[in-house]
């Protein structure tokens, strides 16, 4: 009696042969770690949407206490006074979003550990890179710069160095290279503050975070070890990969655009601009990325044409990313096994469209612009799942 074949382009769960995870708790502390990134961007965008980026203008105290002052009266003769008077109802977010990032460069510590353990001198060298940033931090909060800085670089370059030494064939090489992610992603969340909202800064830092929390995801899936079998995995991870692509681009524009307060310079017209289809605007001028230190960037520098430009560029964009993405969950459909992803992230994609259109007519409201960068990041989650999970059928 023969034994009905199994088809090559259906999913399969079954068990790959693959080399052991760095530790049997790994993955639960990575799953621990992507849950925790998704909150510190969630939370980040509060903060910056609510114009409380700059509430605590020191780093990484805020006043000079390690939590946050909780009456404007408490703080008296501290330096920070004299750049930003204490607002304590914005204090709290900023410092608390400083806890939370923090609390999740330890986790990655971790995770950089455990999965290089293994390595000959692997935990020694992320223990050591690891010092030098922490020994640079007071150095920095005492005036010494340029030596915080020489340590910063030097853990960064341990850190690079080993992932590219280190093969590919487990999970030391992208957990080394997360950890230099998220001290980098320290660095530019310093920056933003000392720097007065650089919109170069800004938008770097949120791109930092989607990178890290791709990192986590990428190692999660990994690490817990559930491949989707497809025939085609090899053309649909091509796919998947552009999707990334496009999809991080309109993350950058709008990184840029909240980065430049252009959310609403077309008013609250859609599908025009300023009741017009192409209105008077200023690329040139609204694509300069570097304009210098020691400029206040809270509110927006930029005049009305180069605003209006950034925000026209965010939406010409946004009709690709939608097209592309809907074309490729019309895609998956049609691929047995796929259409669970597919109609997530078509539904994905048609809210977040939605949440930008209501951005714009309701005059970005709070809830529904954290909500618009929360559908970003659930946007990539879907993705970067894809790509994790889509493996070619075993021999």
């Amino acid at each position: 009696m023969s034994v009905p074949s199994q088809r090559t382009d259906e999913p399969s769960r079954m068990t790959l042969p693959h080399k052991p995870a760095p530790y049997r708790h790994f993955h639960r502390i990575a799953w621990l770690a992507v849950a925790l990134a998704f909150g510190v961007i969630v939370f980040g965008a509060f903060v910056r949407l609510s114009n409380a980026g700059l509430s605590c203008p020191d780093w990484p105290t805020c006043y000079g206490r390690a939590a946050w002052p909780s009456a404007a009266h408490e703080i008296v003769d501290h330096a920070a006074t004299a750049i930003r008077p204490v607002e304590v109802h914005k204090a709290w977010r900023e410092q608390f979003h400083r806890m939370i990032a923090g609390t999740l460069g330890v986790l990655v510590l971790l995770l950089a550990l455990l999965a290089s353990r293994k390595r000959a001198y692997g935990a020694a060298q992320i223990v050591t890179a690891a010092v030098l940033v922490a020994i640079g931090i007071p150095m920095y909060m005492h005036g010494e710069h340029v030596a915080a800085s020489l340590l910063a670089i030097a853990g960064e370059a341990i850190l690079l160095v080993a992932a590219l030494r280190w093969s590919n064939m487990d999970l030391a090489r992208v957990a080394a290279f997360t950890l230099a992610v998220i001290i980098f992603q320290a660095l530019l969340g310093m920056w933003t503050v000392t720097w007065l909202l650089k919109p170069i800064v800004v938008m770097a830092h949120l791109l930092g975070g989607l990178l890290t929390f791709s990192l986590l995801l990428w190692m999660a899936w990994r690490s817990t070890n559930l491949p989707i079998r497809l025939a085609e995995a090899v053309t649909v991870r091509r796919l998947v990969i552009a999707g990334i692509v496009v999809l991080g681009v309109q993350i950058a524009l709008g990184g840029w655009t909240s980065a430049n307060y252009a959310a609403l310079a077309c008013g609250n017209d859609f599908p025009t601009c300023v009741g017009r289809w192409w209105p008077p605007h200023d690329f040139r001028e609204g694509f300069v990325l570097w304009r210098g230190i020691g400029v206040d960037y809270e509110g927006g520098i930029l005049d009305g044409e180069s605003r209006i430009a950034i925000q026209l560029a965010h939406r010409m964009m946004a009709v690709v990313v939608f097209v592309y993405l809907l074309w490729l969950a019309a895609r998956l459909v049609r691929t047995p096994g796929m259409r669970g992803w597919a109609t997530l992230l078509g539904l994905l994609v048609l809210a977040q469209v939605a949440l930008g259109i209501a951005n714009v007519k309701l005059s970005l409201p709070l809830t529904i612009a954290v909500m618009h960068n929360a559908g970003a990041v659930l946007l990539l989650f879907v993705l970067v799942s894809l790509l994790a999970r889509l493996r070619s059928p075993e021999p």
